[in-house]
C-alpha cells in the first residue's frame, strides 16, 4: 500500500512555478505511464495549468521529448534534435496552399 500524504506536503507546479498543496496538485509523468511506480519521481502540476493542458491521447510525443533529451540539452539543442526526429518519423511539415 502506498503511504499515506499529509495535506501540509507542498509541490512546485512544473509549468507556472507555484508552490501548492500535495492535494491541489495533479501528477505529471513526464513517460506518460504514470501507473507503473515503481522507483520513479513524478512532477506535479496545479490544478489550474492540468485543465487547461490538452487530454488527447500523445501516443508518440512523450517518445519523441524523451529522444530529444527535453529538459536535459539547451533549447536551440532541443529543438533542432526534436525537428530532425519528427522529420525522420513523420516527414517534413509542408505549407497547404
Amino acid at each position: 500500500m502506498w503511504p499515506s500524504r499529509t495535506n501540509t506536503e507542498t509541490v512546485t507546479c512544473l509549468a507556472c512555478g507555484d508552490e501548492v498543496t500535495r492535494s491541489k496538485a495533479r501528477e505529471y509523468d513526464k513517460h506518460g505511464d504514470r501507473w507503473d511506480r515503481d522507483d520513479k519521481e513524478f512532477e506535479h502540476l496545479c490544478k489550474s495549468c492540468h485543465d487547461e493542458l490538452c487530454h488527447y491521447p500523445r501516443d508518440e510525443l512523450e517518445d519523441v521529448l524523451v529522444e530529444s533529451r527535453a529538459g536535459e540539452t539547451s533549447q536551440t539543442a532541443f529543438l533542432s534534435t526534436y525537428l530532425e526526429t519528427v522529420e525522420e518519423r513523420y516527414g517534413t511539415l509542408e505549407e497547404e496552399s
